[in-house]
């Protein structure tokens, strides 16, 4: 039986010529990354091991995104805790404030991660870069530690489903629809420590951009991964942002998939999740007229460049709807710099926008942005548990940028083809 790609990516890793679904193996790592939650602790049991430096001190990557700008003295702490690690480890991918972004957004525009890496990172959202047809997912503090040290990671080899999304989507539907729409039907355990794998024509029509959304959001289906083939619009992602040479893995033809998905992406609508969990799912026709009392556009999942061109789009020449914040936060300074040159960031502030440098912060209920007590959110962001951005009885709406505009300009979920 033949393997997957990412059975493959992980085989070559291991220094095996194959493995198999369920298989305990020691993988080498291309890329550890951490953030300014999970960092500190990753810091302390670093020390606990007794080593005096990294494993290669190119390929550890440090991004203090989450409560960045400090929000407060422990987070501080908690900055200067890892900034003095790095300084002290020679940790060439320490991402300041004023160099730094969101971290998915950050590693594969400053070209860290490319075709065939292997990554861990201690954040669930590392996912984001089987995109680029890597093999990157997420782990504890313990393993970045490990992984930090030692330069390798133990991994049970997942088994996998694939997914084959056929035609082309309809102009309002983007990446977040498509990967909403698939968390809807086999809900938030259905991949499960699996590794869900894109194919088909439809991806010819599918965004990096995109393709870094549906990615990103693997694990809101329980998936260990997320990765797509490598086509001619990766290599080309690739060649312009990194000097590193990618690796190109192919699954298979006769590859073992657990279930196989055809997706018409043709006949999907816009999707939005309800809350409190993203397989809650409703097309806009079921979930338009809503009042809310704010919108998020930005996260790891949608802050790139292509998400704050659909807002500024739909937003141009508006204003919001008074009754309402709306908090926009490109992915990295580099887009934020874009949002200016281009003329954005002025279609933003006079629609009535704040304008945000990059943070995760309201993403995670962490600050710039936090919910009040019944207040409804709708964002574009990954996760709408309960208390996900604030009180526990507030409630977050998941939508893409366009939708999310759209709802900005009415003060109710809105469909961006009738704004």
């Amino acid at each position: 039986m033949g393997m997957t790609m990412t059975q493959k990516i992980l085989a070559a890793h291991a220094g095996l010529e194959s493995v198999k679904a369920g298989q305990l193996i020691e993988a080498k790592l291309d890329l550890v990354l951490g953030n300014d939650v999970t960092t500190p602790v990753a810091v302390t049991e670093f020390n606990k091991i007794g080593i005096d430096k990294v494993f290669d001190k190119n390929k550890v990557t440090i991004v203090p995104d989450h409560f960045t700008p400090n929000k407060d003295i422990k987070s501080a702490e908690h900055c200067k805790y890892i900034r003095e690690f790095a300084r002290d480890k020679e940790i060439k991918n320490y991402f300041e404030v004023g160099q730094m972004g969101i971290e998915h957004c950050l590693l594969p525009e400053s070209g860290l991660v490319v075709s065939g890496d292997v990554v861990i990172g201690a954040d669930s959202h590392t996912c984001t870069y089987g995109a680029l047809g890597a093999f990157s997912t997420g782990v504890g503090s313990t393993d970045m530690a490990v992984g930090m040290a030692r330069g390798v990671a133990w991994f049970k080899v997942p088994s996998a489903l694939k997914f084959v999304l056929k035609n082309k989507p309809a102009k309002w539907v983007s990446g977040k629809d498509i990967i909403l729409h698939i968390i809807g039907m086999i809900g938030v355990d259905g991949a499960l420590y699996k590794s869900m794998e894109f194919t088909g024509d439809g991806l010819q029509y599918l965004t990096m951009d995109d393709r870094f959304t549906i990615a990103n959001m693997a694990i809101e289906a329980g998936g260990k991964n997320g990765i797509f083939p490598v086509d001619d619009k990766t290599l080309e992602y690739v060649k312009e942002h990194s000097d590193k040479t990618p690796v190109v893995y192919e699954a298979d033809e006769d590859a073992e998939y657990d279930a196989v998905y055809e997706i018409d992406l043709s006949q999907l609508r816009p999707t939005v999740a309800f809350p409190h969990l993203p397989e809650n799912t409703k097309t806009i026709d079921e979930a338009k007229g809503l009042e809310v009392d704010q919108v998020v556009i930005g996260s790891c999942t949608n802050g790139r460049m292509s998400d704050m061109r659909i807002a500024a789009n739909i937003l141009k020449g508006k204003k919001i709807d008074p009754r309402l914040r709306v908090i926009i936060l490109p992915g990295t300074q580099k887009i934020w710099l874009k949002c200016v040159e281009e003329g954005l960031a002025k279609i933003f502030v006079e629609a009535g926008c704040a304008f945000s440098t990059p943070t995760c912060g309201p993403c995670l209920g962490g600050h710039m942005g936090i919910l009040a007590k019944g207040e409804r959110a709708v964002s574009t962001t990954n996760r709408n548990f309960i208390g996900r951005m604030g009180h526990p009885e507030s409630e977050v709406y998941l939508a893409s940028p366009a939708v999310a505009a759209a709802t900005a300009v009415t003060g109710k979920i809105t469909d961006p083809a009738e704004v």
